[in-house]
């Protein structure tokens, strides 16, 4: 029997939208989590020492580095698993419940009695957190209109850094041990997150379901309803909407949830360019962030003799720099274009890093002069790296939409969050001699080089485009002129 279709004038009407209060509610609502995450990676960097004191947790060595790890597995294994089902069950449902799971478990983490305890909660923790991207990702992608996804999506990427950096400031607030002790201030670090995210958890529950996903599940009606609810919102904030015409309609189909064989088909076979391109962009800035910024402690204190407690100090302005970045370059991923700007940011951080790195091999870099360095670095690295995030969201269709976010996260998350760290801290080695690392720079310079060339030959111009322009969704029957 033949599926019956229906005709939707949804996405059109959601990319012409004007920039409205809406789109601001959104982005505050969803775009915390990448505040969280680097929120919450900067207070475990920060902790660490302190949880191995008889006074907090005695940990050891191991147990604090198996519990950062454990942190990462968690968000690997969210992003797997909540990504599927935002494809399945809709956006809306899992941004509430992976934002509650972090707020509950990662309070309970700053609980914790024992290393078991602490580890099992941060696991969970991190499985909110790893979820958050994948339907985060796909929300603001599918409720943007298309002139302006580019550098909201870049913008609300780079708010890991503001995250960072606030953990950074208030862990040396938290940790000082003349305003409170130690096994009080290392647990007040754990609520932090907790309390940010309860401010916002509110704000989500007006947040709507993707219009998109529901006109492609279905439920055409609710999707009518929905984007109509948002028009008249704008309307009634003073905005203009725009008569979208019959012939911007585009006609779909009920279509079943898409089977892991299905997927396969779509990235490896339809879309391989763009899989090996969303790989490539991916795995290079993972590598290369984990790399640098889980070891620029170390470089600062073996090599310039930084003491422990000043390096946050060094790490603030970094943070900024990453921070600044997407936000004063990603409108021009809208207007320059999308290979031309990814491929740019790749290659310019590349350049600049190889010549820091050749600048610190011959030991003419103060520690001052290197963080100036690192942050010119990260300010182009910064939106580079948020563009692969953009990257994959955007290019694959609606009903695998999530999904491929959490594989391409996931497969980062390896190459960057587990070899990355582990490689430089071998080659920083006792911190006498410099040609491994310089060597290692070089490494991830070259990789940064690799993701300029590959999105500057196989990249997609999706720039201004509709999301059913860039990719076709599987549902859709015929598609309407926008």
């Amino acid at each position: 029997m033949a599926v019956e279709s229906v005709r939707s004038t949804v996405p059109t009407r959601l990319d012409r939208l004007p920039w409205s209060k809406f789109h601001w509610l959104v982005i505050i609502a969803l775009g915390t989590a990448w505040i969280l995450d680097g929120l919450e990676i900067q207070m475990a960097a920060s902790i660490a020492k302190v949880l191995t004191n008889a006074e907090t947790l005695a940990l050891t060595s191991a147990e604090v580095g198996a519990s950062a790890s454990v942190y990462l597995f968690g968000q690997v294994v969210g992003a797997l698993l909540f990504g599927r089902l935002a494809d399945r069950h809709g956006r809306r449902k899992m941004f509430i419940l992976t934002l509650t799971l972090y707020l509950v478990f990662n309070g309970l983490a700053g609980l914790s009695l024992n290393f078991w305890m602490f580890a099992i909660f941060r696991f969970v923790a991190g499985m909110g957190i790893g979820g958050e991207y994948a339907a985060i990702h796909s929300a603001i992608d599918e409720l943007m209109p298309a002139r302006y996804r580019g550098r909201v999506s870049l913008a609300i990427s780079g708010t890991y850094w503001a995250g960072a950096a606030l953990g950074a400031v208030l862990s040396a607030f938290l940790l000082n041990p003349n305003i409170f002790g130690e096994n009080v201030g290392w647990r007040l670090c754990m609520f932090i997150g907790p309390l940010i995210g309860a401010s916002v958890w509110q704000l989500r529950k007006h947040i709507p379901e993707s219009p998109r996903w529901l006109m492609t599940h279905g439920r055409a009606e609710e999707a009518e309803k929905t984007i109509s609810g948002i028009e008249d919102y704008v309307r009634s904030k003073g905005g203009t909407i725009e008569t979208i015409p019959d012939s911007a309609a585009v006609e779909v189909r009920h279509y079943p949830p898409v089977t892991y064989r299905e997927i396969a088909a779509v990235m490896l076979r339809k879309y391989l360019k763009r899989s090996t391109l969303g790989f490539v962009l991916m795995v290079t800035q993972s590598f290369l962030y984990n790399a640098i910024f889980f070891t620029y402690g170390l470089v600062l204190a073996d090599f310039y003799g930084i003491p422990d407690s000043s390096v946050p100090w060094f790490f603030i302005p970094f943070a900024l720099g990453n921070l600044c970045g997407p936000l004063v370059l990603g409108r021009f991923f809208d207007t320059i274009g999308r290979k031309a700007m990814i491929g740019s940011t790749y290659l310019v951080s590349a350049v600049i890093l190889a010549f820091s790195g050749y600048l610190f091999w011959i030991d003419a870099l103060t520690a001052v002069t290197q963080t100036i360095l690192w942050c010119v670095v990260f300010f182009i690295a910064s939106a580079a790296a948020s563009s692969g995030y953009l990257t994959v969201s955007e290019i694959f269709p609606l009903e695998l939409r999530s999904q491929a976010i959490a594989f391409f996260f996931a497969i980062a998350q390896f190459f960057g969050g587990v070899v990355a760290p582990w490689l430089f801290g071998v080659l920083i080695g006792e911190g006498t001699d410099r040609t491994p690392l310089f060597i290692g720079y070089l490494l991830g310079a070259g990789l940064m080089s690799l993701g300029g060339i590959t999105a500057l030959t196989i990249g997609v111009s999706a720039e201004g485009k509709s999301l059913e322009d860039v990719a076709t969704p599987l549902s859709m029957v015929t598609g309407g002129e926008r």
